[in-house]
């Protein structure tokens, strides 16, 4: 009985009301008020404050800071307050350049604007260089958070918004995962105005527009849209646009989350807008008439649209002579065509075309395999993932131990493995090129990419050798003329096929380069007079 009793209780389910917490049965949880935001400031200031108090929880949150004080103005006393986020201003600015003159000012200065106590303020208490008047709370809750002070004043039912942002934030400095040996050692950093500003440095452009489009419903993430209003296709720029403002959607905080949301199709998770940290890099794509979204709180820039072809492209080929950039994109072709195919191909010929092999080198991978004792499609796997074990190691350890990893694994495993007769020494081989060939992509997500879809090559290879890799070859190529970037095929100018003046994979000389791609369609599609060098003639 003792046994049954203690069994009963142990699975009992008790539904006393004494203490029952649950998340998905709160009923008292607070509902959001889609009306809230679009509330209209009050000429009562106490209405506003009690508003402000509420929506930010000024009780609770230290960094709230509201400071109440009178204003003088028409012999009159007017109750007010600012609000700012602590932390986020230059609290000094506040002392000197609003409170100070506000709080003295006790001389008739105009009297004819005192009459106009808004105009009296703005023109002649607030010594700001960029003072705003906001109408509506949900702007005063976006500059609120962006930390910017606002001002409210009794009978106005405005409020000023006074830009003092002044926040720690890193310090600009070399990129870390596209660095280049000739070339600019400039990268992006978290601040959207800091990116914007090396934006508008390097093209030197008047015509240069940066809009600012809010995404998410409640973190209401700045995103800049850059573009060249004299060069850029109005059609691009008004669907960039139109996505970006049709993003139902509660938070953004990075631009890898915003490159999903408007792509337009997954594609196999075949990468279509091109990330960069590099501002010169944008630069040089917006004075062809592509666009750029920067994305606050991100040091990485998406390029729209994109091709196959830009994801094989390095910043440094800019600053090359023609001829050592071409031999670098045909070393980095290979490298994508080795990181995709040669372990699909390696174990396609060592289990179904043999004869393909010269005599010699078969009897050399037969017996580099005599002592092994596992499957050669299994002995691949298990050195392929452990290479990507050892890379993904040596990526989240501190840096001076992510080398030491890379030594270990690489000579310290793969000896013991071939020594244990685990793996064949051939196999460590075609393992360790198809690694290093990876390294070679510039474009982080274009490489992880190929290193997914090269196991889906490797089971089709085991499957039915060259017929299955010919068979994913022409799936996969398929697929990747289908897709499309902004309107603009992703295979272009391959196919479909036609004249890009001169924008193609391959790099002419710098006088050829008079044309913008024609697949941009830009307003303006000359770059350069037909005779660049006027000073040969």
């Amino acid at each position: 009985m003792e046994i049954k009793k203690f069994f009963r209780n142990l699975f009992k389910y008790d539904s006393s009301d004494i203490y029952n917490f649950s998340i998905l049965n709160d009923k008292n949880a607070q509902q959001p008020n889609p009306k809230e935001n679009k509330h209209i400031i009050s000429a009562n200031v106490n209405e506003n404050l009690e508003l402000l108090k509420s929506k930010y929880n000024a009780l609770l949150s230290n960094d709230i800071i509201i400071r109440e004080f009178s204003l003088s103005a028409n012999n009159k006393e007017y109750r007010s307050f600012i609000i700012y986020i602590d932390g986020l201003v230059d609290t000094i600015s506040i002392n000197e350049f609003i409170l100070q003159p506000l709080m003295l000012s006790k001389k008739e200065k105009n009297s004819v604007l005192q009459n106009d106590l808004a105009a009296y303020v703005d023109n002649c208490l607030l010594p700001q260089n960029s003072v705003k008047k906001e109408e509506k709370f949900e702007d005063v809750f976006s500059d609120i958070n962006m930390g910017d002070c606002l001002l409210f004043i009794d009978t106005l039912n405005i409020a000023f918004d006074i830009d003092v942002k002044s926040y720690n934030q890193r310090s600009i400095s070399t990129p870390q995962n596209e660095a280049i040996i000739k070339g600019p050692q400039e990268a992006f950093i978290e601040n959207l105005r800091t990116n914007t500003s090396l934006l508008r440095r390097i093209v030197n452009n008047e015509n240069l527009v940066i809009e600012t489009i809010p995404v998410g419903k409640i973190s209401q993430t700045k995103c800049g849209v850059c573009y060249m209003q004299n060069i850029t296709n109005s059609d691009l720029i008004a669907e960039v646009k139109y996505r970006l403002n049709n993003l139902s959607i509660d938070s953004l905080l990075s631009s890898g989350q915003l490159e999903q949301l408007i792509e337009e199709d997954e594609g196999f998770g075949i990468p279509q807008i091109l990330s960069t940290e590099r501002p010169d890099k944008c630069a040089k794509y917006l004075l062809q008439g592509r666009v750029i979204i920067l994305v606050n709180g991100n040091p990485y820039a998406l390029i729209v649209p994109a091709t196959i072809e830009d994801f094989l492209f390095s910043p440094e080929d800019t600053n090359l002579r023609p001829l050592f950039a071409n031999f670098l994109r045909i070393i980095r072709v290979m490298a994508a065509i080795i990181t995709l195919l040669l372990p699909s191909v390696y174990i396609s010929i060592t289990s179904f075309h043999q004869e393909i092999l010269p005599t010699e080198l078969l009897f050399s991978i037969l017996a580099t395999r005599e002592n092994v004792p596992f499957p050669i499609f299994f002995e691949l796997l298990l050195m392929e993932f452990s290479f990507e074990l050892i890379r993904e190691a040596g990526l989240r350890v501190p840096s001076p131990i992510g080398s030491t990893i890379g030594i270990v694994g690489a000579l310290i495993l793969g000896d013991a493995a071939v020594n244990a007769g685990i793996v064949s020494p051939t196999l460590i081989i075609i393992v360790a090129i198809t690694g290093i060939a990876s390294f070679a992509i510039p474009d982080f997500s274009f490489g992880f990419h190929i290193r997914i879809f090269r196991f889906l090559f490797t089971a089709l290879g085991v499957t039915a050798g060259f017929l299955g890799i010919g068979c994913g070859l022409f799936v996969y190529l398929a697929s990747l003329c289908s897709i499309k970037s902004f309107g603009i095929p992703y295979t272009t100018p391959i196919a479909p096929a036609f004249n890009s003046k001169g924008n193609g994979y391959f790099v002419p000389p710098i006088w050829k380069q008079q044309y913008r791609a024609s697949f941009l369609s830009s307003k303006k599609p000359e770059a350069q007079s037909d005779i660049s060098m006027k000073w040969k003639v």
